[in-house]
């Protein structure tokens, strides 16, 4: 939060209260960032130890000089006015500088005024900021960024000296992957110049470099403000700002909805259609309405009004809320959308106070709180609600059984309905849903399940060309009635379908037969697949042959045209049915997830992809994965619709759902609660300072045990004409997230490079939008950014770095997959997957890992800046993107620390299991903080189970996927965080003296039609 004199003049808390306050300086807990290193026990002899070179790019726990370090009194929240330059983070917070000497004089600003900013200096030509070269006096060390432009395999940035065995970070260069379309020499690189319109713009300083430990911090605001919340709860009403979505918080519903259902973009809203277009952000909504709630948060409470149903308002639909007005004594409610005087019908009426509140609103959870739900009445229905009919759809072809897919995925549908101790009686799926089991190869085979039979029957359909339902009865059971017959059932298909094996599965006809058997319910459908459907109706081909590398070609891969896929989808919809699938792709092989994902990403589904499965490590994954799907909380049969108040209307959604027309209510077959989807406004008129805005979602669905519901979330902002003010109650998680949906959207219709040219351009339209509108005067070398979107450049780094929007070569599988789920993401998924936590386990202090004794939180150790600087000589890192999580060890990581993580007779790299996918339970203190820090992270993540993959230095494949995930070094195509923020940089100086071009690259065409993306010039 910027200003607390708006908390005082709304009445509301003061800067004590506010985790972003910074001009306070609060008591840190102490020493939580630089805790005194003892003697490290896994020190190792001959490891040539450099304790020089560590001193510039070790881990900032080693006693460094780094920008976690410094005084105590210059924390996260230093004093605004920070003069010297030996406070690192007091130049980095409060006038921040990239490598010039003007923090002392533009540091001291009026608080109003408060903003990160930074002097971006182009290198004068040398690039010396670039090679990473030490400051005079300091040893060089192995780890500096090699010449980018000499890159010839994959993570060659990383190191400037030959490889030899003992320090190499990549085993020999495979088919470099990442090499640059053009290459310039070394000279070349070395002596190229700024280009001369930005010689005037930019000052160069002295050294002329850009210090990388002074840019803006995506692990340091996490951690920071995770402190925070650790002992406050969130007040939905008295903050505006909510906390970052990676963070862990306990909200309190004070009748505006949880940020973990809701999270609007601008929590102050400009009331004139130009003035948000002087900010350049998007004014739009993120919505999870199913989202889990944590330990410590009150239940959604569930309302019953009988036949009539909820009150609503007679004009526009609006469910009655907490910001809805009685008056006339209590006979008349004024809605907050439409401002339509509604009756309050007889049986809702209660006497008023003389202030207008109803007496009985305490008792009312639906007039005091922001997220309730319904009970709704027939009317709502549109079949008979039951409980939820899960349909589960097994590959049982030579590919499945072969890779052993076939066999964990059978392994994991008991783990889900039973958990892993088969005796245990709990229920893990609610009263009133029933399983049912079909397997296909090249027939379809039914299985009547009925509880009466000593075992299952099958039933085999040969006619794939028009499959009809065998059965009527006992395909659907209770799993706990017919737990014999399921438990011997699934642990006998590896066996009795390891003679048969058919090389080719036929999907859509199974699909088709599973919607047949569906349609009356409604329900949901998990299918596993591990080949190419290729025989049959519906049958796919091989699309990709890697040729069609960028432009229209590659974009028809994205969608699919196959009428029959598409009708069978649409269906699906109708009938209130989704489906999950979990795909294995044959040693990597294509899949075509653009035609068989769109099934369940137009149902409201999810595709869980296991790009090269192989059995001992991925098992327990796909295992958990299961377990997660079936016991989430699930509906079906959705119909979603956003209300928003006068003056506002919604301009589009995004997401993963079937919407017939522009403008239609959304339907979902199945929503979840990993779900989320964004909605965008546009004005329809001008906003009154003197009122709010209101918004209110509300989800139509079927509960899992049989209930019709509406959940239905309420969030309101205030107005402002100033955008000034705006600008400091931005959600920096709801921006990007809906950029990024917004983006996805994008890619059946624009090529890639244009997506990724409306991103870069939309960065700086909105970080040259603050400079000339809101941020005062600064000398034109400084970068100046927003308090609250001082992480957005490096997360809109990471979204032009993910696989779905990289340039380069990538397998389109890979792709669109990646497109689908960020469409479909929550924002605590999506800030992981744009920006890991890399966490260093071998410098663990005593007190990581465990509970604190007074609090009994989790004491979590700091995570690391993402760039392979940071990393140690015989350092172990974990690194979790929330979709996997690496378990990186340097080449000369000590024996010890080895046998401590991983037990005794293991002590060394390559005596530890490839494919183990977790660490054993041991009495070792290492071995418990790092499985208290794993369980931890199992939380704190979307719809992925979290196992580790051993990425050793040398010997492992995973090694490639730990140097992608380093996002802010050189790689997946894209430049480096600091050279990305010196680009912006340049473009924002362009942009400020009126010479930036709007078509420079050829972007305008989907720049100017990206509502959220880019603001429309007229």
């Amino acid at each position: 939060m910027s200003d607390y004199q708006l908390y005082h003049s709304l009445g509301q808390g003061g800067p004590d209260e506010d985790p972003r306050n910074r001009s306070q300086n609060p008591q840190q807990p102490p020493n939580q960032f630089q805790p005194p290193i003892a003697p490290s026990p896994y020190g190792q002899s001959g490891a040539n130890y450099n304790p020089q070179a560590e001193q510039q790019y070790g881990n900032p726990q080693m006693g460094a000089p780094s920008p976690y370090q410094g005084p105590q009194d210059s924390g996260y929240f230093p004093q605004q006015g920070g003069q010297s330059q030996d406070a690192p983070l007091a130049a980095q917070m409060g006038g921040m500088a990239l490598g010039g000497g003007e923090v002392a004089t533009y540091g001291k600003k009026k608080k109003k005024d408060r903003h990160a900013y930074h002097t971006v200096e182009a290198p004068a030509g040398s690039s010396a900021a670039f090679n990473g070269i030490p400051q005079a006096g300091v040893q060089p060390s192995s780890f500096l960024n090699a010449d980018p432009s000499a890159m010839s395999s994959p993570g060659a940035q990383f190191l400037n000296q030959p490889i030899t065995p003992q320090m190499s970070q990549f085993p020999a260069p495979v088919n470099a992957p990442f090499n640059p379309a053009n290459q310039a020499s070394s000279a070349e690189f070395n002596s190229r110049q700024a280009d001369p319109p930005f010689h005037a713009n930019v000052q160069t300083s002295a050294q002329g470099r850009v210090d990388p430990d002074q840019i803006p911090s995506v692990p340091r605001s996490r951690d920071a403000i995770s402190q925070y919340y650790l002992s406050n709860v969130y007040p939905t009403f008295e903050h505006h700002i909510p906390p970052p979505a990676s963070v862990s918080f306990v909200a309190f519903d004070q009748g505006n909805s949880s940020p973990k259902f809701t999270r609007l973009t601008m929590n102050n809203i400009p009331s004139t259609v130009d003035a948000l277009h002087s900010t350049g952000l998007p004014l739009g909504l993120l919505l999870q309405p199913l989202a889990p709630l944590q330990a410590g948060e009150l239940e959604i409470p569930v309302l019953d009004f009988g036949e009539v149903g909820p009150p609503r308002c007679h004009r526009c639909r609006a469910y009655i809320n907490p910001f809805m007005v009685f008056r006339s004594g209590g006979n008349k409610f004024v809605c907050n959308m439409c401002n339509y005087a509604n009756d309050v019908p007889p049986e809702y009426f209660c006497a008023t106070t003389p202030q207008g509140a109803r007496v009985d609103r305490e008792q009312r959870p639906e007039l005091m709180r922001g997220t309730v739900e319904f009970l709704v009445p027939k009317e709502y229905w549109s079949k008979e609600p039951v409980g939820l009919r899960w349909l589960f759809l097994i590959d049982v072809g030579q590919e499945s059984f072969n890779k052993g897919f076939l066999e964990g995925f059978c392994e994991g549908i008991m783990a889900a309905l039973y958990g892993s101790d088969a005796k245990a009686e709990e229920r893990k799926i609610p009263e009133g849903a029933k399983v049912g089991f079909v397997t296909f190869d090249k027939d379809i085979h039914f299985y009547n399940m009925n509880p009466s039979l000593d075992q299952a029957q099958m039933l085999i359909m040969p006619d794939i060309e028009d499959p009809f339902l065998p059965l009527d009865e006992g395909l659907f059971v209770d799993p706990y009635e017919a737990k014999s017959n399921i438990t011997s059932l699934l642990s006998q298909l590896p066996a009795l379908f390891s003679q048969i094996k058919n090389p080719e599965p036929a999907l859509l006809p199974t699909l088709n037969s599973a919607l047949a058997a569906l349609e009356k319910t409604g329900g949901k459908i998990i299918c596993s697949l591990a080949a190419l459907p290729t025989w049959g109706p519906g049958r796919l081909f091989l699309r990709d042959d890697g040729k069609q590398h960028g432009g229209d070609a590659e974009k028809k891969l994205f969608s699919t045209e196959h009428p029959g896929w598409r009708k069978v989808a649409d269906k699906m919809v109708a009938a209130g049915v989704g489906i999950d699938f979990f795909l294995a792709a044959p040693g990597g092989g294509y899949l075509d997830i653009a035609t068989i994902g769109h099934v369940s990403a137009t149902t409201g589904g999810e595709t869980f992809y296991y790009p090269n499965f192989v059995s001992p490590r991925d098992t327990a994954k796909l295992s958990q994965e299961i377990a997660h799907t079936v016991t989430r909380e699930t509906g079906y049969q959705a119909l979603m619709k956003v209300r928003c108040s006068n003056g506002l209307q919604v301009s589009s959604y995004h997401g993963n759902f079937h919407q017939h027309t522009f403008g239609a209510d959304i339907e979902f077959g199945v929503v979840d609660a990993d779900k989320a989807m964004g909605v965008m406004f546009s004005y329809d008129g001008k906003l009154d300072a003197k009122l709010d805005a209101h918004f209110q979602s509300a989800l139509l669905y079927t509960t899992a045990n049989g209930q019709r519901r509406v959940r239905c979330s309420n969030v309101i902002a205030s107005v402002s004409d100033n955008a000034k003010d705006c600008m400091k109650f931005v959600d920096q998680d709801a921006v990007y997230t809906l950029i990024a949906k917004e983006a996805a959207t994008k890619m059946t219709s624009s090529s890639l490079k244009e997506i990724r040219g409306a991103l870069t351009e939309k960065t700086v339209d909105i970080l040259a939008g603050y400079r000339k509108n809101f941020s005062g005067s600064h000398p034109p070398g400084q970068l100046v950014l927003p308090e609250n979107l001082k992480e957005f450049g490096m997360y809109i780094l990471g979204l032009i770095k993910s696989r779905a929007f990289k340039g380069g070569q990538e397998p389109t599988d890979r792709r669109v997959h990646d497109m689908r789920m960020l469409k479909s993401m929550g924002a605590l998924e999506l800030s992981l997957y744009l920006y890991p936590r890399m966490i260093p386990v071998h410098n663990l202090q005593p007190e990581d890992g465990f509970p604190n004794a007074e609090t009994g939180h989790l004491h979590m150790p700091p995570s690391i800046r993402c760039s392979f600087s940071r990393v140690e000589e015989g350092g172990v890192y974990l690194i979790d993107n929330g979709q996997n999580c690496y378990l990186w060890m340097h080449a000369q990581t000590s024996p010890n620390l080895i046998s401590d993580l991983f037990g005794e007779e293991k002590d060394s790299l390559k005596s530890l299991d490839p494919y183990s996918s977790s660490l054993p339970v041991l009495q070792t203190q290492l071995n418990a903080q790092v499985r208290n820090i794993l369980e931890y992270l199992k939380i704190m993540r979307g719809s992925k189970a979290l196992t580790i993959q051993l990425a050793r230095q040398g010997l492992d494949g995973a090694e490639y996927e730990f140097a992608r995930l380093l996002v802010e070094d050189r790689n997946n195509e894209a430049q480096s965080y600091v050279d990305w923020l010196v680009h912006i940089h340049r473009h924002v100086q362009l942009e400020l003296t009126g010479q930036r071009k709007k078509d420079d690259s050829g972007d305008n065409s989907i720049a100017s039609n990206f509502a959220g993306l880019r603001p429309p010039y007229w």
